[in-house]
């Protein structure tokens, strides 16, 4: 097969190293991809919201699947674009259609969607920029911490907990004048849930699906899940308290409601499903919906899978997903990301980056790098993750640790706390 993956991220690079362990790969290229994916694939500078562009490529490349990694070319229908368009019909989209996307694209759409499907999640009310003073008013009714989402994509930014009253409606007055643009004209304000979140993912044709690693992530910068939100600072796989019970629950209560839900509503949806979720007491409820894989939770869960990704990506394109095998890594598999000195705010790039020699157990996957006369360089917030395996979360961390520190550049930053709170107390 020839594949074109679209992403630059750390994400990517994992999707990237895992498809080119596949014997089915004749080539992979990348768009626009980093200094990592170049080692191991052929990196395309293009823009992958120009959907000519990216057809014509995989016309002119003969092109047998499109992987899409991030977020914005699903909901602005990358694979419409190709269904439509007969030079494309044989190219298979890994990722939904537009009307399957807005499952992340609009958090009013989903918060519907899980009401009407008896899916668990937090009660919530949505309000529009015409309704400041009902919202306003509703949160009044509220006890604190308050939770705010804005409607639309926010780059990860768009939620707000706030204990204090006064703060959350100055925050809800700022969201519906569009702090995000057309994002922000609704706001959903939700119950906060108390409990311990874990991100599970599936793989799914739009009828079967089969279940991937579980993973937990960590958004907060600082140490003690203190500081602002990022991107993902690490992440771990397995989960410890995601126990055979627990999945159990997450697949008879939300995903298969939420596969048969699409359905009945009309919906084709074929691709990744990342469910992001928060533990109530044993009780599984959903936060929020990703159309793609999470980042860094990618870079931990393709590590675990051992099946072949090119034969998953073969059963969806011939209806074939059930008859497909997932066969998981019995290890643990943490990673630390390692970010630019001041991120998630104002940070420099374009630092040289030198990556010693990692233990076997260990790979590092590029995030924000590019190649400037002949150097690994910056060029983002998130600038490497660093992944290591061990036969459970406390050799893994030390492995992984140990990995970190031969990785240097100016300002490295990383939290040293990853995965410590899942380390059982003897």
């Amino acid at each position: 097969m020839k594949l074109l993956l679209l992403g630059a991220g750390g994400r990517e690079h994992a999707l990237a190293w895992k498809i080119c362990k596949s014997s089915q790969l004749e080539k992979l290229y990348v768009s626009p991809g980093n200094a990592g994916t170049s080692e191991i694939a052929e990196n395309i500078a293009m823009d992958i919201n120009d959907f000519d562009a990216v057809g014509n490529f995989c016309v002119q490349k003969k092109i047998d699947v499109l992987v899409v990694g991030p977020e914005q070319p699903l909901v602005n229908g990358i694979h419409d674009y190709f269904e439509n368009n007969p030079r494309l019909k044989n190219v298979t989209v890994i990722g939904p259609k537009k009307e399957g996307a807005i499952l992340e694209g609009s958090k009013d759409f989903a918060k519907k969607f899980m009401k009407k499907h008896r899916i668990p999640t937090a009660k919530s009310k949505s309000f529009n920029k015409q309704q400041v003073i009902e919202a306003l008013e509703y949160l009044e009714q509220k006890e604190g911490p308050y939770v705010l989402k804005a409607d639309g994509l926010a780059a990860g930014k768009g939620v707000v907990i706030e204990s204090d009253l006064n703060k959350a409606k100055k925050a809800v007055k700022i969201l519906l004048e569009g702090q995000f643009g057309k994002s922000s004209e609704t706001v959903v304000i939700e119950d906060f849930l108390v409990g311990v979140e874990v991100s599970m993912f599936i793989i799914t044709d739009g009828v079967n699906y089969k279940l991937l690693p579980t993973a937990k992530d960590y958004k907060r910068v600082g140490e003690g899940d203190t500081g602002l939100n990022t991107g993902g600072m690490g992440a771990v796989s397995p989960v410890p308290f995601a126990n055979r019970e627990f999945i159990d629950k997450v697949e008879n209560q939300i995903i298969i409601p939420t596969v048969k839900g699409l359905r009945k509503e009309g919906i084709d949806y074929s691709g990744f499903i990342f469910f992001g979720l928060i533990s109530v007491k044993g009780d599984p409820y959903v936060i929020e919906y990703n159309c793609r894989l999470g980042d860094p939770e990618t870079e931990v869960i393709m590590p675990r899978l051992k099946s072949d990704i090119l034969e998953l990506f073969d059963g969806i394109a011939t209806n074939t997903l059930s008859e497909r095998d997932v066969e998981i890594d019995l290890r643990t598999a943490s990673t630390v990301m390692l970010v630019s000195g001041g991120y998630p705010e104002k940070y420099e790039k374009y630092k040289e980056i030198n990556i010693g020699d990692l233990d076997e157990k260990s790979v590092a996957f590029h995030a924000g790098t590019i190649i400037k006369n002949n150097k690994i360089v910056s060029n983002g917030g998130r600038v490497m993750a660093v992944t290591s395996y061990g036969k459970n979360i406390e050799t893994s961390l030390k492995v992984c640790y140990a990995n970190v520190e031969k990785i240097t550049f100016e300002k490295k930053q990383f939290r040293k706390d990853i995965g410590k709170d899942l380390i059982t107390k003897k």
